[in-house]
């Protein structure tokens, strides 16, 4: 779990400098821009992760000044942003999913060496977890792999999805118990 930041570096004081200094958002994006591209290219794979990114920041940098300033962390929100652009792509998470199932191949953000490292077994269970979240609904899909990929709590998950933290927690549990059933024992 990250780290609570210390109010002279949370990212809401760096958001609310940057109402009239627009300069300070960079801090924002130096500090988020990797996590939120590692998310995209988890859910979308390399070449959509790029554009998602970079959109994400361009988006909340276009609505900083209505940032709402109870939230010190900015994590959430920014992956809010990211999760409703991938939302555009969803057809194309879905056929990723539905190809690592019948390839049984690793996470498509990983290098080749990194693939040929794992176990032999890693194959078939990844395939039966891509098959999984392939049949997953949208909904459930972005609260879990929030809180798996993005490290965020459910309620933060739900936060950034603009749903209440019950929904979320609801929405994580039922994802969970199909990732369980699809994986079995290997969950």
């Amino acid at each position: 779990m990250p780290r609570a930041l210390p109010a002279q570096d949370a990212d809401v004081v760096i958001i609310e400098q940057s109402w009239h200094d627009p300069e300070r958002f960079a801090a924002i994006f130096d500090r988020h821009y990797a996590g939120i591209h590692a998310y995209a290219a988890r859910r979308l794979g390399g070449g959509l992760a790029d554009d998602v990114a970079a959109e994400t920041f361009l988006i909340a940098f276009d609505k900083r000044t209505g940032y709402d300033v109870s939230h010190p962390d900015a994590r959430p929100w920014l992956y809010g942003i990211a999760s409703n652009l991938i939302a555009r792509h969803r057809r194309a998470e879905v056929r990723q999913y539905r190809a690592l199932a019948r390839a049984g191949a690793d996470d498509p953000a990983e290098d080749h060496a990194e693939r040929v490292a794992g176990a032999v077994d890693a194959g078939a269970r990844t395939g039966r977890l891509a098959a999984a979240l392939a049949e997953i609904a949208d909904g459930d899909r972005d609260v879990l792999l929030l809180v798996a990929w993005a490290e965020l709590t459910s309620e933060q998950a739900g936060n950034a999805l603009g749903i209440p933290a019950g929904t979320a927690r609801s929405r994580l549990h039922r994802a969970r118990k199909k990732i369980q059933a699809a994986l079995g024992e290997d969950a």
